[in-house]
């Protein structure tokens, strides 16, 4: 008989239920007995028939999906043909690696480019495995990985779900997701949160710890997984989900405090498809469209006219909304073909964000010329910040770069402790500023994101780094400017108390995640949000700074964790 056991990962998307674990079939892998290749040719044409065959398949399940789900399967479509790609497995044959290998390798090589860039790039890494995995099997004759056929309602567990497969599941037969792998803003995440479907990413070691038929229950808000599960465990789930449901009741409109303090909810995107799903949510517009998605895995710059044509897109699709774009954050350890500066010792010091504009200034022209146009066809609520500011004169610069085009609102964003510091005077030459969690955390904590093994310091949870934030909050009340955040812990709703309490006015975060934001600020006025930020800061560590912000909440935010 399995013992009860309790796991925790990174609760994805909120609800409670529990049932036998059904796996997902593993992927085939590589050949170990195939031939080395001595026909690049040859062995190419098989590869891209494989490739296409699998994106054909990808398009023809998009066309049966819903359309909440179709964008993301063509983008995976898109990918497996992506000629950065293919030009990376025409280079592994011409080494004399076999087809399945020479899959294999290009693909780790993307995949790890695509984990450099952290955010919503490094979460389509999973998207590439997919690919790399259903390819493999059409190489080697045998059946795509994927999802088994369900003889009673279940709970998925996989070391990551393909979002081929999550697009498609019946939230009927699939009670819950538990994966291994993932992040928050992946697809698995996305699509699960929109099938309505509890999930739970990063939960290590959850393979090896139950068999497939074993009863496994899951709180997808709180990351919770309990294996062999009690009556009590599944009862107390049970009321869970049924005090969520009651506390996102209603949960609509304008984002504010319960006493009426406004604080605007925001999303962020990466592309155009983004802007028009994230534009079908509840929310107040975009605080954070990342455009460097338009630059990478290219051979040249976009064009004037290319930028225009997706800018205005995606104002297009806010209409009156605000949305707040960040000009190219490249370079570095996110390297562009056309813009390449040379290899540094320690990319994530080096020339990257505006430090690289400055360098290409022909790069932001052309960006804020697009800009300007979009602006000036849609008359839209345009918000334009630059990354990676550290010092007054950089911020100097940018903004009378983007003045020249006519720009309404110049911003920058607060990333490095010396922008926090010294907030005060850099916001006094600029609009406003976004606070980026993820990148603050890093620099703060001398912590690589990329590191996992240091994710325990890279929390925004860390007194430190909500003392940065503290100081470029007060920067923003000494000089009268909007303060927001756009990293990851915007979309948190206890963390968003924190933020508001110090002196936040928006947030930007995962579409999904709005709703539960929202509902935690209504039951809080603002000097409650200030108490929990006060007790939170003065914290000795990350884990009391969290449970001193819980005990000073009110009781139903547990609901929505």
């Amino acid at each position: 008989m399995t013992t009860r056991t309790v796991l925790h990962g990174i609760g994805v998307s909120a609800g409670t239920s529990f049932g036998p674990a059904a796996f997902v079939t593993p992927a085939a892998g590589v050949d170990a007995s195939e031939p080395a290749c001595t026909d690049v040719e040859t062995d190419g044409q098989r590869v891209r028939e494989a490739l296409n065959a699998v994106a054909e398949g990808l398009k023809a399940r998009a066309e049966g999906a819903p359309e909440t789900s179709k964008a993301i399967l063509e983008a995976t479509a898109t990918l497996a043909t992506d000629r950065g790609l293919i030009k990376g497995i025409d280079k592994e044959l011409k080494k004399g690696s076999g087809v399945t290998q020479a899959v294999h390798d290009a693909v780790e090589t993307y995949a790890n480019k695509l984990r450099k860039l952290g955010g919503y790039m490094a979460e389509r890494v999973t998207d590439l495995y997919d690919i790399r995995d259903r390819a493999t099997a059409r190489l080697r004759g045998l059946p795509e990985p994927g999802v088994p056929t369900l003889s009673e309602p279940s709970v998925l567990i996989a070391h990551d779900l393909a979002p081929a497969e999550t697009a498609t599941l019946d939230p009927e037969q699939v009670r819950g997701i538990i994966t291994e792998a993932g992040g928050p803003t992946s697809h698995t995440a996305i699509l699960a949160a929109q099938l309505g479907i509890p999930a739970v990413v990063k939960a290590t070691g959850i393979s090896a710890a139950l068999a497939a038929g074993e009863q496994v229950a899951l709180d997808g808000g709180v990351g919770e997984i309990i294996i062999a599960p009690t009556e009590a465990d599944t009862a107390e789930l049970a009321e869970r989900s049924r005090r969520r449901a009651s506390a996102l009741a209603g949960s609509s409109g304008e984002g504010s405090t319960r006493d009426g303090h406004k604080v605007k909810l925001l999303a962020n995107i990466g592309t155009a498809d983004d802007a028009r799903k994230a534009a079908a949510f509840d929310l107040e517009g975009s605080g954070l469209f990342r455009t460097e998605f338009l630059f990478l895995d290219r051979d040249s710059a976009p064009t004037v006219e290319e930028q225009t044509k997706t800018y205005t897109e995606v104002l297009e699709a806010f209409g009156g909304r605000r949305v707040v774009v960040r000009t190219l954050d490249a370079g570095a350890d996110k390297p562009l073909s056309f813009a390449d500066l040379g290899e540094e010792e320690n990319p994530a010091l080096g020339r990257r964000g505006l430090r690289l504009s400055m360098m290409r200034e022909d790069l932001l022209e052309t960006q804020l010329e697009a800009l300007a146009a979009a602006y000036k066809a849609t008359n839209a609520d345009l918000w334009v910040m630059a990354p990676m500011v550290a010092t007054i004169d950089e911020a100097k610069w940018f903004e009378a770069k983007a003045r020249s085009y006519g720009l309404p609102k110049v911003g920058i964003m607060v990333e490095t402790p010396a922008a926090a510091i010294r907030a005060k005077q850099v916001l006094s030459v600029v609009d406003f500023a976004s606070i980026g969690t993820n990148d603050l955390s890093q620099y703060t904590m001398a912590a690589d994101r990329m590191q996992g093994e240091l994710a325990n310091l890279l929390t925004p949870w860390q007194p430190a780094v909500l003392s940065m934030i503290r100081a470029t909050c007060e920067g923003g009340s000494a000089t009268g400017k909007h303060i927001g955040v756009c990293g990851e812990a915007g979309g948190d709703p206890l963390m968003a108390l924190v933020l508001v309490g110090l002196g936040v006015s928006s947030l930007s975060m995962a579409p999904s995640k709005v709703n539960a934001v929202r509902a935690a600020l209504r039951v809080h006025d603002l000097s409650t949000c200030q108490q929990i930020a006060a007790y939170a800061i003065d914290s000795w560590t990350a884990d009391e700074a969290r449970e001193a912000a819980l005990r000073v909440a009110d009781p139903m935010l547990r609901d929505l964790l």
